[in-house]
C-alpha cells in the first residue's frame, strides 16, 4: 500500500515509518529541510518538502497514495505548556491540516484515513475503566483534538475507512523524557496530580507500531495505551527505580490547587483500557508498563 505520512521526523514517526515498511508498505513522509529528508530516507522512506497549510499542495502530494497518516504535531516544551499560545501552531495541525488532508484524500480517492489524537480529554473516571465510549471535554490545548477527530469522521462518512488512534502520555527516547528524568532525580515526581489517581502511558516504539497495525484496523475510535495505569505514586516510585533513584516527593495538595487550570487538565484519574484496540487486532505493547520499561 502506498502510504503518506506527516510528522514521520517527530516521536511517533520515527518508529512508525520502519514499522509501515517493514510490512511492506511504500511510505512518502513529509520532511522540512535536507537532515530531515535524510532522516525519512534512513528509514526506508521517500521525502517529500510540504507546507502542511497550503490545500492545493496538500492535494498534490497526497494525490496516488491509498493511505493517509496524519501524525504532525508541535508539542510545546513542559517550562512552555502553560501559554496558550504555544500550542498555536499545534491547534492548527490539528484544525486545518486534518481538514486539508481529509479534502486531500476524499478527492484523491484514498481508501483510508488514520488520525493521531489523544486521551487526555477523557473526563476524570477516579479507578474505573475507560474505555472509546467515555465522555470527553475538549478544551483549552485539546480542542483541536476534536476537530481532527471530526476529521476522520468525514473521511468515513464519504466512504472511506477512518480511523482515530487515541495516544496516552509518551515515554521513550526524545519526548519528554529528559525533563522528567531531571525531576525525578530531585526527588520531584513530574506526573503531576493526587498521587492516587491513574496515569495511562504508551511506549514511543509501542505507539509507532500500531500506526502500521492501523492499516488493517475496522474503522473507529482505538485508545492507545499499555496494560498497566498506574496512579501517580505508583508511577513516580516505577520511573524513580528505573533511574537508581529514590522515589520522588508527594506534590503538597495546596502546590497543586494553585497551579494554573492548563495544567490541572493533565491531573485528571485516567485509567485508560486498551482492550478494543487489542480485541480487533494482533498488536500487543512490546512495554505493557513503565515498570522495567521507563529508562528503555
Amino acid at each position: 500500500m502506498k502510504v503518506f505520512v506527516t510528522g514521520g521526523t517527530g516521536v511517533v514517526g520515527t518508529r512508525a515509518i520502519p514499522a509501515l515498511v517493514a510490512a511492506g508498505h511504500e511510505v512518502t513522509a513529509v520532511a522540512r529541510g535536507p537532515e530531515k529528508a535524510a532522516t525519512v530516507r534512513s528509514m526506508g522512506g521517500a521525502p517529500v518538502a510540504l507546507d502542511l497549510f497550503d490545500p492545493i499542495a496538500v492535494k498534490a502530494a497526497v494525490e496516488g497514495h491509498e493511505a493517509v497518516v496524519h501524525l504532525a504535531t508541535n508539542i510545546p516544551p513542559m517550562s512552555k505548556a502553560a501559554r496558550t499560545s504555544a500550542w498555536a501552531t499545534n491547534e492548527r495541525l490539528r484544525r486545518e491540516t486534518s481538514a486539508h488532508l481529509v479534502a486531500a484524500a476524499l478527492a484523491t480517492g484514498a481508501d483510508r484515513y488514520v488520525q493521531e489524537s489523544i486521551c487526555f480529554p477523557y473526563l476524570d473516571q477516579g479507578d474505573r475503566w475507560i474505555d472509546e465510549t467515555a465522555p470527553l471535554d475538549h478544551v483549552g490545548p485539546f480542542a483541536g483534538a476534536a476537530v481532527a477527530e471530526a476529521n476522520a469522521g468525514r473521511f468515513a462518512d464519504g466512504g472511506g475507512t477512518g480511523v482515530v488512534l487515541r495516544f496516552a502520555q509518551l515515554y521513550g527516547a526524545g519526548h519528554h523524557q529528559q525533563m522528567f528524568d531531571r525531576l525525578l532525580r530531585w526527588r520531584v515526581n513530574p506526573f503531576v496530580g493526587p498521587p492516587a489517581a491513574y496515569v495511562s502511558w504508551i511506549h514511543a516504539e509501542d505507539a509507532g507500531r500500531v500506526v502500521a497495525a492501523a492499516l488493517e484496523l475496522p474503522g473507529g475510535v482505538y485508545n492507545v495505551v499499555d496494560d498497566e495505569p498506574l496512579t501517580r505514586v505508583e508511577a513516580g516510585a516505577a520511573a524513580a527505580a528505573a533511574l537508581g533513584v529514590k522515589p520522588p516527593r508527594v506534590l503538597p495538595g495546596p502546590v497543586r490547587a494553585a497551579m494554573p487550570s492548563s495544567a490541572k487538565l493533565l491531573m485528571k484519574s485516567l485509567r485508560v483500557s486498551n482492550a478494543k484496540l487489542k480485541g480487533a487486532s494482533s498488536w500487543r505493547p512490546a512495554h505493557p508498563s513503565i515498570r522495567g520499561s521507563w529508562a528503555s
